[in-house]
């Protein structure tokens, strides 16, 4: 049997092919936005999909289209996703790229906060020289905080968005038109 048979399905349920996309986007028809409702729909539902294999995106309809929109509809939804993925892939490389300059930041923080301190503890004035020294350890490891962040939590999300992304821009795509 083929692939296509064992494919995760999502399955949409519309009067008219226009509902499918935006219809404030003024783009040539291939070229379209996806209705936002319609985008939340099937990301949604892609994200409860295994995370392997591929995805066909079955629309039914109660009136049918144009013959020129039903033939270009899987072109024009795969573009969509192909740019959603585009624009995630540089969100990624954008959170790498803040999260590597935060990292430097808190780094020279954290070495100008412990020289500080190793400075001020070298000072005689005692309690008051221990609690300083102790602020700015406090301090220097705190600046460390979102460049951790952005590197053990943040990435996954943005990571996995595109990949769902990406899976969506490879999916068939088919009409289910009312019967006659």
């Amino acid at each position: 049997m083929s692939d296509a048979l064992h494919a995760a399905r999502i399955e949409v349920r519309l009067r008219e092919l226009s509902q499918l996309f935006n219809s404030m986007d003024p783009s040539p028809f291939n070229e379209r936005d996806l209705d936002a409702d319609a985008e939340e729909f099937i990301v949604s539902w892609a994200r409860e999909l295994t995370p392997h294999g591929d995805i066909k995106l079955v629309v039914h309809l109660a009136t049918p289209p144009p013959p020129e929109r039903a033939a270009a509809v899987e072109q024009a939804v795969r573009h969509f996703f192909m740019e959603r993925a585009a624009i995630k892939r540089l969100e990624f490389r954008l959170l790498m790229r803040r999260g590597r300059l935060s990292l430097m930041i808190g780094l020279m923080f954290l070495a100008v906060c412990m020289v500080v301190g190793q400075l001020v503890a070298t000072l005689d004035y005692g309690t008051a020289a221990s609690v300083v020294r102790e602020g700015l350890t406090i301090g220097g490891w705190v600046a460390m905080w979102r460049p951790l962040q952005i590197f053990l939590y943040d990435w996954w999300p943005v990571r996995d968005e595109c990949r769902i992304l990406e899976r969506l821009a490879r999916m068939k795509v088919s009409l289910v038109l009312p019967k006659v």
